[in-house]
């Protein structure tokens, strides 16, 4: 009969949602779900919190001061050492540590105009040092760090190093980044790394030997909310990234935002095992600000959602129970079946957890009902999954769920001191977004300033999205896709990307990890699949885990299966917009240097339509080819 049947009394033959939408959540304090419409006259409206923002910090400066002086010796930072134990660094030693830092960072005359770049993953060093930058007025540009390690041509490395003109560049091991600190963008500037340092370079170590004096303390009270703090560089389809200006009120307001919209935070210091990367504004804006606004512990997690690596975040979550834990789709794709297999992983993670929370991309159904199954068989009740809604221009929140919400999809309500305006565009509700959270703009790129706000000042995001319920719209938003990403079959029909995409991966499971959708003036709807090795395994029992994920994609049990997705997805009735005539699986994982993923491990749709250009013309190519899945 399994968990299911066994809880409250539910007979085994109830059906498993039914099950599950029976089984109660757990405690948990959300601020109630409101919203006030606007309707205005050429069909838009536009969706604001009833509730006021309250005030906010002036910098996270002072979240530092407050916390080393309320809880010193709680630990804010911990990392896994070369030993296998935690380094921790309190909220005291940080802010000494932080102290120092801007001090040197002064004494090398580092200000506003000559940033500090970051070119490496984080790490204690890594946060030491991007907030000893801000604390005195000094702009952090953290970098991704497949443009110094997987890039073959340092194309945008450079181009991101010319923009700065850093006055000082951080690289943790000097030896792993040694090709990158050698571009000539980067020649003349101070070279500090924590280890293997290349000859002429500073240690990170020298940079805490400086005493504090008092112009720090003059620097420091200088910082305005309108200060820049960070340069965070987009990772979208163009070819060069955009440098977004984030400045302190942008953070400090959105993480007031937060609190009101999750008065539970403020019940207990939230515990964080996190790997997103701080050169996102998931990562480095969102989780970490929510860490220093409410007093937390971050254990810096060094896995990631690949092969390999995810072990690591599995070891981490073996060890360390968080009370919430935050991931994009692909992340928790590849460690369910880690909590599945493992009840010692499974038991630690979930113990004092209250929320999962996912972003980045949708979320497939089939990933959040064994999320919830998970948790109701190791606590006997669901904890929450919930979403938001952002982007690096919105340092990231602007909606967010704080409701309870029973599918994946629902990206909850505008928070507390940001405007949401939904506008008819092509048959979709395009939305664009205002409030203290917004970037002022590019970074030395006015141009793409001023063609990123409409005239009323509302920044131009992209997405779209549509009411959960139009007599009810207190129920929410639901993503609706990305404006730009849909496109039209030869018949004229609008085919929905992002919710299609959803659907065949929903339909597949488990052999897609993420899938790109064609058919851009075709005739027909296919799919270039991404297959999932973990996923294809399953399908055949008999391969060894080693198989080549080029040998699961061909074997007959996968291809079938695959089959009968599109099958069952075309049995749905919606028409040619859903109707997936073809697929062809890829064995090739997305390149994060051709930019068809993001280091969050977000695909980018137009990307790898690009790169793959000869895998679309392969799917609609006529006669017999083998290795294309047709629905009969």
């Amino acid at each position: 009969m399994g968990v299911l049947g066994q809880i409250q009394g539910i007979p085994a033959k109830t059906g498993v949602e039914d099950v599950m939408n029976s089984i109660a959540w757990g405690p948990i304090n959300f601020a109630p779900a409101q919203v006030a419409v606007e309707n205005l006259p050429d069909g838009s409206m536009i969706l604001r919190s009833p509730e006021s923002l309250k005030p906010f910090s002036r910098c996270l400066g002072d979240l530092l001061h407050h916390w080393a002086d309320r809880t010193p010796n709680a630990v804010f930072l911990a990392q896994r050492d070369s030993e296998g134990g935690w380094r921790k660094v309190t909220w005291a030693e940080a802010l000494k540590t932080v102290e120092a830092i801007a001090q040197s960072l002064l004494d090398r005359g580092l200000n506003r105009n000559r940033p500090v770049m970051i070119l490496s993953d984080n790490s204690i060093d890594h946060a030491l040092l991007a907030q000893g930058a801000m604390y005195v007025g000094i702009p952090v540009a953290p970098i991704s760090p497949a443009y110094s390690l997987v890039s073959k041509d340092h194309s945008k490395l450079k181009y991101i190093a010319d923009l700065l003109k850093p006055g000082l560049v951080y690289a943790a091991d000097g030896a792993r980044f040694a090709d990158a600190l050698v571009i000539p963008e980067l020649a003349r500037v101070e070279v500090v790394t924590s280890v293997n340092p290349p000859a002429g370079s500073a240690s990170f170590a020298s940079l805490l030997t400086t005493t504090p004096g008092p112009e720090v303390e003059a620097a420091f009270a200088s910082v305005r909310p309108s200060t820049v703090a960070k340069i965070l560089f987009t990772s979208g389809s163009t070819a060069l990234p955009k440098g977004v200006i984030n400045t302190q009120r942008m953070m400090c307001s959105n993480q007031q935002a937060i609190r009101q919209c999750w008065p539970f935070l403020a019940e207990s210091p939230p515990v964080l095992v996190d790997w997103l990367p701080w050169n996102h504004t998931f990562g480095g804006n969102h989780n970490f600000n929510m860490v220093m606004r409410h007093g937390g512990t971050l254990y810096i997690d060094e896995g990631k959602p690949m092969p390999g690596l995810v072990d690591k975040t599995a070891a981490n979550l073996r060890e360390i129970s968080p009370t919430l834990y935050f991931n994009v789709p692909r992340g928790y794709d590849m460690l369910i079946p880690q909590l599945e297999a493992d009840e010692a992983l499974r038991t630690s993670f979930f113990r004092n957890l209250k929320l999962i929370f996912y972003a980045g991309a949708a979320l497939p159904q089939s990933l959040w009902e064994k999320l919830e199954s998970l948790s109701i068989r190791t606590l006997g009740h669901k904890v929450r999954l919930v979403s938001s809604w952002g982007s690096t221009e919105t340092s990231p929140m602007i909606t967010t769920v704080h409701f309870d919400i029973e599918r994946a999809g629902n990206i909850g309500l505008p928070a507390p001191g940001c405007e949401l305006k939904m506008i008819p565009n092509g048959g979709k509700l395009e939305m664009r977004v205002r409030g203290t959270n917004i970037t002022p703009g590019y970074y030395k790129r006015d141009d793409l300033t001023k063609a990123a706000f409409d005239e009323d000042g509302f920044y131009i995001i992209g997405d779209a999205g549509k009411l959960a319920d139009p007599d009810d719209p207190a129920k929410g938003v639901l993503f609706d896709g990305r404006v730009a990403e849909d496109f039209k079959l030869m018949s004229g029909t609008w085919v929905p990307v992002g919710a299609l995409r959803v659907d065949i991966i929903d339909a597949a499971a488990p052999v897609l990890q993420d899938a790109v959708i064609t058919g851009h003036d075709r005739e027909e709807v296919g799919v270039l699949g991404f297959a999932s090795q973990a996923g294809c395994l399953k399908l055949c029992p008999d391969a060894a885990s080693d198989t080549p994920l080029q040998e699961l994609i061909e074997r007959p049990e996968v291809r079938s299966h695959l089959a009968s997705a599109l099958k069952s997805l075309a049995a749905q009735g919606k028409g040619s917009s859903h109707r997936v005539a073809k697929a062809l699986l890829m064995a090739e994982p997305p390149s994060i240097d051709a930019n068809e993923i993001t280091d969050k491990g977000y695909i980018n749709q137009r990307a790898v339509l690009t790169c793959r250009a000869a895998l679309v013309e392969r799917l609609y190519a006529s006669g017999d080819d083998s290795a294309v899945i047709r629905l009969a």
